[in-house]
């Protein structure tokens, strides 16, 4: 999820749309609280 947010981004940022841009922003965000939150246990889980 990390790495398609940063795909987004740079995607966003090549062809100049915003909509591109705000969703690879969330993608990121989500994917490094998915990375760093332990849900359902205390193991740190990679997705």
């Amino acid at each position: 999820m990390v790495i398609l947010g940063i795909i987004l981004i740079v995607l966003g940022l090549v062809v100049d749309l915003q909509i591109l841009l705000i969703i690879g922003v969330i993608l990121l965000i989500v994917g490094l609280v998915m990375n760093f939150v332990p849900i359902g246990g205390t193991r740190r889980r990679y997705y």
